[in-house]
């Protein structure tokens, strides 16, 4: 890493620099790694944003931190919590786990309270990165004509294609869940969902409403792609999808609201442009036929079992599963299904 240019890193719309440090690494009664970067980042620095309380003994300030977190700031054994109360001269009080609640750090010196709470702040977002994703924002396709092509798109594919390596019912999708994925969030508690959902309709407001005229987006799913470099060992299979008037509305969309959500700290920036893509064939149905594909890359290589998709391109690659309006952008919760075997909306907002 370029010591001139360290990789910076957005908490809570505050901005710091990540210095190169050798981590510790260490294993709690759980088995579950955490670590512990010593002055990994310039935590003694002033920083106005944080709310610091004087009180009669000293200075005061809480964190909101997810109960799921508590456990890396304690540590194996208190281990890190006690740390950082050595190293800053501080006291850190973190609620029972499972209670959701506010860590407070006191300390006779405003400094020392600072870089207590910093290094905290940094030390959730490193494992809130390597939480396994509970939502993600989605355009929905899985309108009953859509179901009825995808369907009889399944059923020819397993009449002509499946003597090709790979090839069973077990890796297509679930009509019902048919879907465009915006992009994933790990969502940590309840207070987290309500944030992503107030900041939707925000982004409806000054946005969305301007580029969809308040109307919904004629679209059309048609045609099939893959994404790596050999049809004959492919994990994926997409549909694809144009808007009928030949825009990038959804597109544009799609792009903005990962950009607000990534600047929120909801989410991770991934890609430069959001991949819009609507799978039909997963290998990762195999194992776990309600698992939700995180994005192009999904699974690691060595963790999938590829199936030959040189006939499948050959025959369907301009399948037409038909015409729809795009209405809606929701927060679906994954591993989840409602009523109409869509994933559950944690909030939604629609266009017309």
């Amino acid at each position: 890493m370029d010591v001139l240019r360290p990789t910076l890193i957005n908490i809570n719309g505050r901005i710091y620099r990540k210095n190169a440090v050798k981590e510790q690494t260490y294993q709690n009664d759980e088995e579950e790694e955490f670590s512990y970067a010593e002055n990994s980042l310039c935590t003694d620095e002033p920083c106005d944003s944080l709310q610091i309380e004087q009180t009669d003994k000293g200075y005061r300030c809480a964190i909101d931190v997810p109960s799921v977190l508590y456990k890396y700031i304690i540590g194996k054994k208190g281990e890190t919590k006690k740390r950082l109360e050595a190293e800053t001269r501080t006291s850190i009080n973190i609620p029972k786990q499972g209670v959701e609640g506010e860590i407070v750090i006191t300390g006779q010196q405003r400094s020392s309270v600072i870089s207590a709470c910093t290094r905290i702040e940094l030390l959730v977002e490193s494992f809130r990165k390597k939480q396994p994703f509970t939502h993600f924002l989605s355009f929905a396709l899985n309108e009953p004509h859509i179901q009825k092509q995808f369907l009889k798109f399944k059923e020819e594919v397993l009449s002509k294609c499946s003597q090709d390596s790979g090839i069973d019912g077990s890796i297509f999708q679930n009509p019902a869940k048919l879907h465009l994925t915006i992009g994933t969030l790990a969502l940590l508690n309840e207070k987290e969902v309500r944030k992503a959902c107030d900041l939707l309709q925000v982004c409806k407001d000054e946005f969305i409403k301007d580029i969809t005229g308040e109307k919904p987006l004629p679209i059309t799913v048609e045609g099939i792609e893959y994404m790596n470099d050999d049809p004959a060992m492919v994990d994926v299979l997409y549909a694809q999808v144009q808007a009928q008037d030949g825009s990038d509305k959804h597109q544009i969309i799609a792009d903005q609201l990962v950009e607000r959500f990534v600047a929120s700290g909801l989410m991770t920036k991934e890609w430069d442009r959001v991949k819009l893509h609507a799978t039909v064939m997963n290998t990762i149905f195999r194992k776990d036929p309600s698992a939700e594909d995180k994005g192009p890359t999904g699974l690691l290589r060595q963790e999938r079992e590829s199936f030959d998709a040189r006939n499948v391109l050959k025959m369907f690659e301009q399948y037409r599963f038909g015409d729809l309006d795009l209405n809606a952008v929701h927060l679906s919760q994954r591993y989840s299904t409602d009523s109409s075997g869509y994933y559950t909306s944690s909030g939604f907002i629609t266009f017309s």
